[in-house]
């Protein structure tokens, strides 16, 4: 059976769980607790020398990290990856743009916030991320004011990939509601009928 180390408030971590159940994807979920060091032990560095979160363990011990790597390997062949050469590319440029534009704006703000609570020597980092936070939204606002899923009119890994972090993003202080495609669109992924929360 597949194991799946990850800690579920983790955004990175959710998107694999999302897609698990959205696949029905039969796995052995591994709680890890990053801020008590449990990414650092031999053991877990054996499996990903980078000492990071989400980590997928095959049955055959092959080890796969970084989450839109994982998102792509378990959604082969599904409709979630487009087969369409051009439409495949378009996929991985959300998830590029996730993790270049998206995720160091609003997931640390997030951490900063929820899981350092809002130190005194980190406050000015976390005002700073707002704007380029808010400036990966309008990229996805605009987007979805023309298409309902972000590569046309399915739901794909992209979409899975971009909702991890945007759906509580509100825990990092960005206000969704000047957005209203993009909440349109939390509500669509939201509606499929084997969609599963955070927590």
């Amino acid at each position: 059976m597949l194991k799946i180390y990850g800690d579920i408030l983790s955004g990175n971590c959710y998107k694999i769980k999302l897609l698990t159940s959205l696949l029905s994807l039969e796995h052995e979920w591994i709680a890890v607790n990053i801020l008590a060091g449990e990414t650092k032990n031999a053991e877990f560095l054996a499996k990903n020398p980078n000492g990071k979160i989400p980590l997928l363990e095959l049955e055959n011990g092959e080890c796969l990290s970084e989450s839109n790597a994982i998102l792509n390997y378990l959604a082969e062949g599904t409709d979630l990856l487009p087969s369409q050469v051009f439409e495949h590319a378009k996929v991985l440029q959300w998830q590029f743009f996730e993790q270049y534009s998206h995720e160091p704006y609003i997931a640390v703000a997030r951490f900063i916030n929820k899981y350092l609570g809002m130190p005194q020597d980190r406050k000015e980092e976390y005002h700073q991320l707002q704007s380029g936070g808010h400036k990966a939204l309008k990229v996805m606002e605009a987007q979805l004011k023309q298409t309902p899923f972000l590569v046309g009119k399915n739901l794909t890994i992209a979409d899975i990939s971009l909702y991890g972090y945007t759906h509580v993003a509100d825990e990092g202080g960005f206000d969704l509601s000047g957005y209203p495609a993009i909440q349109a669109w939390l509500q669509r992924i939201q509606e499929h009928p084997k969609y599963i929360g955070m927590n």
